[in-house]
C-alpha cells in the first residue's frame, strides 16, 4: 500500500484517518492478512507527522481487530473482519436518562479492552452453555478479588455474581419481603428502588436525613413505627444527590440495624470510583447486609453485572434460587470477559479512567453553571441542579429536548410529598467534553432569567 499525505485530508483526527485508510485497504484487497505495516518511526516520516500520532492510529486499528502487534516483530493486518468503526444504528441507542459512567477515549485502553475479547472468543463453545446462577468459581474468585478493593473479604461462600445491581435488588426483595411490606430508605433515592417496589407492592418510607445522611434517630423511630422488611441504602455518590454518608455516620447506622436485626440492602454502584470511600456499611453489618457491588458504573453499563455479598451462605443459596427463576443465570460472556479484565489489569484502568474523567467533567460543570445552585462532588457522573427562583422543571426539561444532555426531574427520585424543583443532569455516556459544554452552557442560559422570561 503506498503511504501518502493524501490519507490525512479526510479532515478527521489524523490518527483516525490513519486507522479508516487501514480499514479501507483491507476492504479493497490491497491489503490482505498477514501483511506487515510500515514501523511506526518510518510512517511518521512518510507523512511528516508526529510518532505518537501514528502510534495511536495503530491502536485505534488494533481496537478495530484491524490489527495484531507483536513487539519486536511489527504490526500485521489481522484475520479478523475489517470495520472502519462503530456501527452508527447502535450508537442512536443511547439511553440518555440513564447515569452513565464517561466512556473511555483512550486508544491504548480500547485496544486492551478488546483483547480481552480474545479470551471470551477463544471460550466461546462453552460459554454459550446454561451455567451457574451466580457465576462460576473462577468468576467469584474474581469477583471476590475486586471487592477486596473495598475491603470486603467474605467467604467465597457467600459471593455471587448477578445479572445487575437492579436484577440483584428483585432478587432479594422476592426472598425477603411480600406485597403490603414496609422498606425504608431515603426520601430522595434511586428511582430504579422506585419502580422494583412498585412491582412488588411494597411501600418505600422515607427517612429524614442531614447533612450527614440519614439520622440514626429517625431511623431507630421508623423502624420502631413500620416494623420494615428493609433499609435500602446508596451510600457513595448518592444517586442523585452525589452525597456520601461519611464513616461515622455508617457505623452509628449499622449499629441501630445491629439493635434491630433490620436487613440491609447496600447498593454500592459508584463505591469503588472515589480514591478514598469510605468502608461499606457490610463491614460493620455482615450478617444483616445485602452488599451489591454493580458493575455499571465502575466499569460499563452494558455488562449487567453485579458481584454481591449475602450475609449467609445459606442467604446466597436462596439469592441463587431467585436468580434462576428470575434471569436465570447472569451471562456468561459477560462475566468471562469481565472476569480476564480484572485478571489482567484492565479492569482497574478502565476504573481508573472513569475516576479521572468524572473528576475533569465535575469541573467543566463548576464552570459552566458558575453562579447556580447545585449539589457535585468529585467524582459524581452527574450534578443535582437546584432551578432559580420562579423556575420550573417541566419547562426546563422541555427546553432542553433534543440536546444530548441526560436531564431527569425530581419526580422519579422523590419518595414522599411534592418534589423539589431540581433536575438531575448527567454529565457521562458518549458525549464529548467539548459537546457537555457547550450543552451546559446553553442550560446556562436557559436558566437565566432574561432567557427564561424570553
Amino acid at each position: 500500500m503506498p503511504w501518502t499525505t493524501d490519507i490525512l485530508k479526510s479532515g478527521k483526527p489524523r490518527y483516525i484517518a490513519i486507522a479508516d485508510a487501514i480499514a479501507q485497504k483491507i476492504a479493497d484487497g490491497t491489503l490482505a492478512m498477514g501483511d506487515r505495516l510500515p514501523p511506526q518511526r518510518k510512517l511518521a516520516e512518510t507523512l511528516g507527522i508526529d510518532f505518537t500520532t501514528v502510534s495511536r492510529a495503530y491502536a485505534e486499528a488494533q481496537a478495530r481487530g484491524l490489527v495484531d502487534s507483536h513487539v519486536g516483530r511489527g504490526t500485521f493486518i489481522s484475520g479478523q473482519i475489517a470495520h472502519s468503526g462503530p456501527d452508527p444504528m447502535r450508537a442512536r441507542d443511547e439511553d440518555l436518562s440513564m447515569n452513565m459512567p464517561p466512556e473511555p477515549t483512550d486508544p491504548d485502553l480500547q485496544a486492551r479492552m478488546k483483547q480481552g475479547l480474545d479470551y471470551v472468543s477463544a471460550n466461546l463453545i462453552g460459554l454459550l452453555r446454561y451455567q451457574s446462577p451466580i457465576g462460576a468459581e473462577k468468576d467469584r474468585l474474581a469477583a471476590s478479588s475486586w471487592l477486596s478493593m473495598r475491603g470486603m473479604v467474605p467467604n467465597l461462600e457467600r459471593v455471587a455474581v448477578t445479572p445487575g445491581a437492579h436484577a440483584t435488588m428483585a432478587a432479594i426483595f422476592s426472598i425477603i419481603a411480600k406485597p403490603g411490606d414496609r422498606v425504608l430508605c431515603e426520601q430522595i433515592t434511586y428511582p430504579g428502588l422506585r419502580n422494583i417496589a412498585g412491582r412488588f407492592g411494597l411501600t418505600l418510607i422515607g427517612v429524614a436525613r442531614d447533612a450527614d445522611g440519614m439520622l440514626p434517630h429517625a431511623l431507630e423511630r421508623a423502624i420502631e413505627e413500620h416494623g420494615p422488611k428493609a433499609l435500602y441504602l446508596n451510600p457513595t455518590l448518592q444517586n442523585p444527590t452525589t452525597h456520601t454518608i461519611p464513616e461515622t455516620r455508617r457505623l452509628e447506622l449499622a449499629e441501630v440495624l445491629r439493635r434491630h436485626a433490620l436487613t440491609l440492602i447496600e447498593d454500592d454502584a459508584y463505591g469503588f470510583i472515589p480514591a478514598k470511600a469510605p468502608a461499606p456499611i457490610a463491614l460493620s453489618a455482615p450478617e444483616l447486609t445485602w452488599h451489591i457491588g454493580g458493575l455499571a458504573k465502575c466499569i460499563g453499563a452494558g455488562l449487567r453485572l453485579a458481584y454481591t455479598v449475602a450475609p449467609t451462605a445459606k442467604c446466597a443459596f436462596r439469592l441463587a434460587q431467585a436468580i434462576r427463576a428470575l434471569a436465570v443465570m447472569p451471562s456468561p460472556l459477560s462475566t468471562a470477559l469481565v472476569t480476564q479484565w480484572i485478571e489482567d489489569g484492565t479492569a482497574d484502568r478502565i476504573r481508573r479512567f472513569i475516576r479521572a474523567e468524572s473528576a475533569a467533567r465535575q469541573a467543566i460543570a463548576r464552570d459552566a453553571l458558575d453562579g447556580f445552585e447545585f449539589q457535585s462532588a468529585e467524582n459524581a457522573f452527574n450534578i443535582w441542579l437546584a432551578l432559580p427562583k420562579g423556575m420550573g422543571r417541566a419547562d426546563i426539561v422541555a427546553r432542553l429536548a433534543g440536546r444530548q444532555l441526560g436531564v431527569m426531574p425530581a419526580d422519579a427520585f422523590t419518595v414522599s410529598g411534592a418534589p423539589q424543583e431540581r433536575l438531575r443532569i448527567s454529565l457521562g455516556g458518549s458525549v464529548t467534553r467539548e459537546t457537555l459544554r457547550e450543552n451546559l452552557y446553553f442550560l446556562g442560559n436557559t436558566l437565566s432569567p432574561n432567557a427564561y422570561m424570553g
